[in-house]
């Protein structure tokens, strides 16, 4: 595995998701378009998410690292109902060769319907993550490439941030309030690494912004798990049901530029190592020009 160090070095304190789509395939060509305008613009770090079918996320990092010049490229996460153990570490490993220090492996143990689309079963998470890692490194022929780089976990519940910390380099919780990042951060301890997935709008209207975040706060809290942990950080029931303001400010950064690296900039006094900015869009190409508009606010960040 990687060092804490080089990793938090390589991957800077803000980083980036260009938009997901659930509906369309990005052409590559847009894709290697828009991380290298995101480079110039002055972001260290890029990241991509993964489900179970339609792309590969380390055969679109290996293009996307080909097409940068020192950008750092994570899975946000690589899902492990995709792919055998040994082969995820040896395609990081192979990838972690050819661009040394530039590939974080985030890896998450996703939900029941996607191994029961791989004809699995999901069996208990902390269980199947932990055997997960241990056969990532086993011994294949031919081995996997000689090269190290860092994993982390995606991890939101108490319970596999407590995993996280024992057997990976660290966390990556996406979609939580800064008090989760400060327990986050206690869970881990200091050496970990620990990067924390901000969800954004961009819009510079303050109220529009707000009240599309709060559609798309409205939207999760229908899932049970994101509800009952909130609850868990001191958020009423009755704040839950409204959709608060709180509640939205708590889980979005939203409006101007100035808001959302306030919204950062909190995560990281409360212990985070990297930021990385979701976009609710899924316009992509607005999404992206506005992550170029944006990273101004962010360039004393480091």
């Amino acid at each position: 595995m990687g060092t804490t160090t080089s990793t938090r070095r390589a991957l800077g304190r803000v980083g980036v998701f260009p938009p997901i789509s659930f509906a369309r395939a990005v052409p590559i060509d847009d894709q290697r378009d828009a991380v290298r305008r995101l480079e110039r613009a002055g972001y260290r770090t890029a990241w991509t998410n993964e489900v179970v079918g339609g792309k590969d996320a380390l055969v679109q990092l290996a293009v996307l690292l080909a097409a940068t010049e020192r950008m750092t490229f994570g899975t946000g996460i690589a899902n492990i109902w995709v792919r055998q153990p040994e082969t995820l570490h040896g395609a990081a490993a192979l990838l972690a060769q050819a661009y040394p220090d530039r590939l974080v492996l985030g890896l998450g143990v996703g939900y029941p319907a996607q191994a029961q689309a791989t004809g699995r079963e999901f069996g208990k998470p902390l269980t199947t993550m932990r055997e997960y890692l241990g056969k990532m490194t086993a011994q294949t022929w031919p081995p996997a490439a000689d090269a190290v780089y860092p994993r982390i976990i995606g991890a939101n519940g108490p319970k596999m941030l407590a995993l996280a910390g024992e057997i990976a380099d660290g966390a990556l919780p996406i979609g939580l309030p800064v008090e989760h990042t400060a327990q986050a951060r206690r869970a881990l301890g200091p050496d970990k690494l620990l990067v924390v997935g901000l969800s954004v709008v961009l819009d510079a209207d303050p109220g529009q912004a707000r009240e599309t975040a709060r559609s798309t706060v409205s939207q999760r809290l229908a899932m049970p798990a994101v509800a009952d942990g909130l609850a868990r950080l001191g958020y009423g029931q009755d704040e839950l049901a409204r959709v608060s303001d709180r509640v939205v400010d708590a889980v979005i950064a939203h409006g101007e530029p100035a808001a959302i690296a306030a919204g950062v900039q909190a995560h990281l006094d409360a212990g985070a190592d990297h930021v990385a900015l979701l976009p609710t869009t899924d316009d992509y190409a607005e999404g992206v020009r506005r992550l170029v508009e944006i990273a101004p606010a962010f360039i004393d960040f480091g």
